[in-house]
């Protein structure tokens, strides 16, 4: 099924992931280098639907997967429960079949699959390079998930890079999740750039919520995004 709304990029569609659906868009010159984008604990809502067209329209073939295979939510309490939920090795493999789809599409080139998350997929995409080996490059907008639910086995970093956007109001980069990563992912071998923006609040990135969205903050991650991407798959 195709998606008529390309208000930010190119139509996406709906396709299956082993048991999970994903939302995959693709750039209009007809292919790119592959990027999954990975939800924040309120499911996978037309935010993150945009976010993927917003991938698609610089370049990229990007591919949310549903890690709450169909459940999203607009309250906190609900949304605290979904993640709380969900487990770790079904997260996993649905993460990991989404880096495999884009490695077997015919439109994907690069030099490697990249992850981008944004809050629980913060941490979850950081969690993606010790997953597969195709995964060689990740970036994490405010990890959120203590890395204790997942035991990363951070050497699988060993030649990859890392980027981390990190809000002030938790700390910035020497907030817990984000400067524990840091030191693990350099430990491992990692390449890795963090970045604290002043005066934000976690979810700065999301233009849904006016409450904590930070324009100027939002659009400097996202050109340091492409940039990163650039460099690291083409």
């Amino acid at each position: 099924m195709t998606d008529t709304d390309a208000a930010n990029g190119p139509a996406g569609e709906h396709v299956q992931l082993g048991t999970a659906e994903g939302y995959l868009a693709l750039p209009e010159g007809g292919s790119g280098p592959g990027v999954v984008v990975i939800q924040e604990w309120w499911g996978m809502n037309a935010h993150i639907e945009d976010v993927v067209r917003r991938f698609a329209a610089a370049g990229y073939v990007a591919l949310a997967p549903d890690l709450y295979h169909g459940k999203e939510t607009r309250e906190p309490n609900e949304a605290e429960k979904l993640m709380m939920g969900l487990a770790m090795d079904g997260a996993a493999q649905d993460i990991v079949a989404a880096a495999n789809h884009l490695v077997q599409h015919e439109a994907v080139t690069g030099q490697g699959i990249a992850t981008v998350g944004f809050c629980m997929g913060g941490s979850l995409a950081l969690w993606s390079g010790t997953l597969s080996d195709d995964i060689v490059a990740t970036v994490g907008f405010y990890p959120a998930v203590p890395w204790e639910r997942m035991s990363p086995t951070w050497s699988r970093y060993d030649g990859k890079a890392a980027l981390l956007h990190a809000d002030e109001h938790e700390g910035g980069i020497n907030g817990g999740n984000v400067v524990s990563a840091i030191k693990a992912l350099e430990g491992a071998g990692a390449e890795v750039s963090a970045y604290e923006y002043p005066g934000t609040d976690h979810a700065f990135f999301n233009d849904t919520r006016p409450e904590v969205y930070a324009p100027e903050a939002a659009a400097l991650a996202w050109e340091r995004t492409l940039a990163f991407l650039a460099e690291r798959i083409g």
